[in-house]
């Protein structure tokens, strides 16, 4: 990291800086307010500590103060409305642990992404090796709401797994045809496990929402898609930036290397298998909260010493 042994520790040792002490007072405020009021939420709790505290504090402060809590408001009226009844058809195998994916074709993300270019909407279905991003298929429809992208999709990717015994998550939002039973009926002899993200949690899949964003812009800068005026045209321009994905593009997620090169040094035995996917921790709380919650907790055992 280029910093001395003595500079670490003076560091380490610092004392807490004008922000963090200030941080600590308005969280233990916001819990004191909280409890004397507990049938408000944290626009509530911010308006009164602006009008009585006189205490400059912003909505969103407060919402990640009752976040960082686990804190809400509490209320005596009844719930006229049903909860939601778990409907889940595969549990969600990953949460926030997508750093510890430490092989190739351990899991493979999958989402539809549209294109509106002149008159035409295209749907394209892709997907990608988490550990080296490398696109594995991907599957243009022949028709606006098509299923067989999907599916066509999934028999590339069953083929390119055959020989293999190590079991392979595949993870997707939870699309009408990602739960159909012919969707999954196709993998129902392999090593490939179901996972699904929760319902109306994009960050469940960032990954792919990443990709996405990424490809659509590379595409419309530099390869010039808007210019296609026939599907044909379409196909031909994904399938040079495919290739430019997989052997040429540089990847900051892995160091600035192309997917290609990555998985071949990992064949090769350059880049060695950690054993963290095994060990990771699954929990539904954001990885934010955790690592505040950890931090704050260690500079007050810093202060205590």
């Amino acid at each position: 990291m280029g910093v001395s042994r003595a500079g670490y520790y003076k560091w380490k040792k610092r004392p807490p800086s004008k922000r963090d002490i200030n941080r600590e007072k308005m969280i233990e405020l916001v819990r004191t307010i909280h409890e004397k009021h507990r049938t408000h939420g944290y626009r509530w709790t911010a308006a009164y500590i602006r009008i009585n505290e006189h205490i400059d504090i912003s909505e969103n402060y407060a919402y990640k103060c009752f976040r960082f809590l686990g804190i809400k408001s509490e209320t005596r009226h009844q719930i006229h409305c049903k909860p939601r009844k778990v409907r889940d058809r595969y549990p969600n195998l990953i949460y926030s642990t997508w750093e510890t994916v430490d092989r190739p074709r351990q899991v493979i993300v999958s989402d539809m992404t549209a294109f509106k270019i002149c008159y035409m909407y295209i749907e394209v279905t892709f997907y990608f090796d988490v550990f080296t991003k490398e696109i594995l298929t991907y599957k243009v429809a022949e028709r606006r709401g098509a299923r067989e992208q999907y599916t066509d999709g999934l028999n590339d990717i069953v083929c390119l797994l055959k020989g293999t015994s190590a079991p392979v998550i595949l993870h997707t939002d939870q699309g009408t045809v990602y739960a159909s039973m012919a969707y999954n009926e196709l993998i129902r002899d392999t090593n490939i496990v179901r996972s699904m993200s929760r319902a109306g949690k994009p960050t469940d899949n960032p990954v792919n929402e990443a990709l996405n964003g990424w490809i659509k812009e590379e595409l419309t800068v530099d390869f010039g898609i808007e210019g296609c005026r026939e599907k044909r045209d379409f196909r031909e321009v994904m399938e040079r930036y495919v290739r430019f994905y997989n052997e040429q593009r540089p990847c900051f997620a892995i160091g600035y290397d192309t997917p290609e090169n990555y998985r071949k040094r990992y064949n090769k035995g350059e880049i060695k298998c950690k054993g963290t996917f095994e060990k990771r921790e699954l929990t539904t709380e954001p990885k934010f909260v955790r690592k505040r919650r950890a931090t704050v907790l260690s500079e007050s055992d810093l202060g205590n010493v």
